[in-house]
């Protein structure tokens, strides 16, 4: 019989081995400032409550977006298609105006949406809680909509992928 590792064998690179065994959708999450829009690619990104409609996404503690959206109290989550991976990349770069060349459509809230995600959620931040190096944000859901079909970008492996029925 194998032996499996006790929670003290887990450091920070055996835990990403291991949870990039896991696919998860990939989500860019975004607000809008006086001084323009914020946004970051998540892909800690989850449902959580249909009643209340609540969801959640976690953020690293490091994060210059998480200000912005936390000043903001509001955010939408796009949720990006299998041909959406340089957004993906893009959204995720520093020194860079991540909203360059994005079709954009406001939220109720009032935060942009990628208009050729496959759909969004739009969300008033709920609570904030502790997440050890993040933070997970509650988010309760205001406004949602599909917008574009086809396949979904999940992350795995630590690649990008386009996942599900064309």
């Amino acid at each position: 019989m194998m032996k499996l590792e006790s929670a003290a064998d887990v450091d920070p690179s055996s835990m990403r081995a291991v949870m990039g065994n896991f696919a998860t959708g990939v989500t860019v999450v975004s607000t809008s400032t006086p001084d323009g829009p914020a946004g970051v690619t998540i892909n800690s990104f989850t449902s959580v409550s249909l009643e209340p409609p609540l969801v959640l996404f976690c953020i690293g503690r490091a994060s210059r977006t998480w200000p912005a959206i936390e000043r903001t109290g509001r955010f939408a989550a796009s949720f990006l298609t299998g041909e959406q991976e340089s957004v993906a990349r893009r959204f995720c770069a520093s020194g860079v105006d991540r909203f360059a060349g994005q079709d954009l459509v406001t939220a109720s809230t009032g935060a942009p949406i990628l208009a050729r995600a496959a759909g969004f959620v739009d969300c008033r931040i709920d609570r904030v809680l502790d997440g050890g190096d993040h933070r997970v944000v509650l988010g309760r859901v205001v406004a949602a909509g599909v917008l574009n079909g086809g396949r979904l970008l999940v992350f795995a492996h630590g690649a990008y992928v386009a996942s599900g029925p064309a």
